[in-house]
């Protein structure tokens, strides 16, 4: 019989033990984390050869363009970069595909591929930080403010590369990205007076037009990313945080100088002038006054406490306790968002390791660690795409720019415990005879099962009915 520590370390801090996994993590739980800690982070080979923003960037503008030129008026088109999403009209003529096809497609496939990474990997710990992260950073398709497969993108681009690396780095990467910028709106947000509101069509060779001020993004960098909503922040900070950002935006039409992953200052955008941002002057007149922004923001004490208590709650309780929170805002404020240090320190947290059952499987954790455990090869993509679905937790579909809730009253309401016990059952019913409920419950939910989940398993009267049971109990259900 396994430790209580390796269910721990297999599921809360990992995605789910494979087979026969719980024995090789009981040697060292611990220790079998902290060897996924790897600074330099590979892409893998599932996700190598998925569109990339590049890719997908020019598609939507040569789509746009096509849409432009052949309804020949600006009413219903995407023209200029104040429409978000996808364009219903043009094609793509390669493939004969519509444009909206063809995204749908490729977000599919990227979320299938995405899925298939984690359920083979053999280093779950730093899958869940991917993971954390990106819901972190969130960026969503809900609402069709971005094109589809340029989320898988941008997590690939700006999360997985930082997650054992710096907070800053990996801040900078994210609002860099058009992902983010065009979720946000922040590519249509100009200065009220920058030479685009001033001069119209002289701002960058006549393409501009007079647009608003946008604060979303700004907004989200403090609330959501950085200092969090009691951050000592004011409103005013936050408009003029906006007026930083001004100007950052990704290649259009037009052309131009473009950074990683497309990135695109537009002077033409920006404010000029001086700007305070809590308490600080920013006045580099560009790129550089948003980066030291950020900079300044990545390394301020309510980042810290405010990436503290989210990492706690994420792995120990929703209930996080000011003991831990300290330990770890200490670490992140000591090594300046080292965090490969922060990593070893939620592992060292003795609060995360004293209840096994202290945290609520998300729907996507419980899809990604049921077919884990089930080692039933590589499932069919609509099997998976659609349990995703059914249990309303599909990638890159969150509600609000806050990601999906960490807290077991968002997941656990009458509806929603049905909907995972109805797709159990589902599950269950048609798994090969190859699946054996005794091996499953020894590779899962043994060394934790309470003595009426395990009356129940043995005392049922079929091998799918017990395998449904374990699926559906608690301990299964919760890491």
């Amino acid at each position: 019989m396994v430790s209580k520590d390796a269910f721990i370390a297999a599921n809360r801090f990992g995605l789910g033990p494979l087979p026969l996994e719980l024995s090789v993590i009981d040697k060292n739980p611990r220790a079998w984390l902290k060897r996924q800690i790897v600074v330099e982070q590979k892409t893998p080979p599932l996700l190598q050869n998925l569109p990339s923003v590049a890719e997908i960037m020019r598609i939507y503008v040569r789509n746009r363009q096509q849409g432009n030129r052949g309804q020949g008026n600006r009413q219903g088109n995407c023209q200029g970069e104040n429409r978000q999403g996808e364009n219903r009209q043009g094609e793509n003529r390669g493939s004969g595909m519509s444009f909206r096809q063809q995204q749908g497609r490729d977000y599919r496939n990227s979320i299938y591929a995405r899925t298939l990474n984690v359920l083979q990997s053999s280093q779950p710990f730093a899958e869940r930080m991917v993971s954390f992260w990106s819901n972190h950073f969130t960026v969503s398709n809900a609402s069709r403010k971005i094109i589809g497969p340029i989320a898988v993108a941008y997590e690939t681009d700006t999360i997985r590369p930082h997650i054992f690396g710096n907070f800053e780095d990996m801040l900078r990467a994210a609002i860099h990205h058009p992902t983010m910028l065009l979720y946000l709106g922040n590519h249509i947000s100009m200065g009220p007076n920058s030479s685009g509101v001033l001069n119209p069509r002289g701002g960058g060779r006549g393409r501009a037009r007079v647009r608003g001020l946008n604060e979303n993004l700004a907004r989200e960098i403090m609330e959501l990313h950085t200092l969090g909503v009691n951050g000592g922040y004011t409103q005013k900070d936050v408009t003029e945080f906006a007026k930083v950002i001004t100007g950052w935006s990704f290649g259009g039409r037009g052309g131009g100088p473009e950074g990683p992953h497309g990135f695109r200052f537009k002077r033409w955008y920006h404010e000029p002038g001086p700007k305070t941002v809590l308490g600080h002057v920013f006045d580099g007149g560009g790129e550089d006054e948003g980066i030291d922004a950020l900079k300044m923001m990545a390394h301020h004490p309510a980042t810290a406490k405010f990436i503290a208590t989210k990492l706690v709650r994420h792995f120990v309780s929703d209930k996080p306790p000011a003991s831990a929170i300290a330990k770890i805002e200490r670490v992140f404020n000591e090594s300046k968002g080292n965090l490969a240090k922060v990593s070893e320190a939620l592992i060292d947290l003795e609060e995360a390791w004293k209840s096994p059952f202290s945290k609520t499987k998300q729907p996507y954790e419980l899809v990604l660690s049921t077919y884990r455990a089930l080692d039933i090869g590589e499932p069919n993509k609509n099997d998976i795409l659609k349990s995703l679905g059914e249990l309303h937790q599909f990638p890159f579909k969150a509600s609000s720019p806050a990601g999906w809730s960490d807290l077991s009253e968002d997941w656990l309401t009458p509806e929603s415990l049905m909907r995972r016990i109805e797709w159990t059952r589902a599950l269950a019913a048609k798994l090969p005879r190859s699946v054996k409920a005794e091996e499953l419950f020894a590779d899962t939910i043994g060394s934790v099962a309470s003595k009426q989940t395990t009356f129940w398993v043995k005392a049922a009267p079929s091998s799918e009915e017990a395998i449904a049971l374990i699926l559906a109990s608690p301990e299964f259900q919760r890491r």
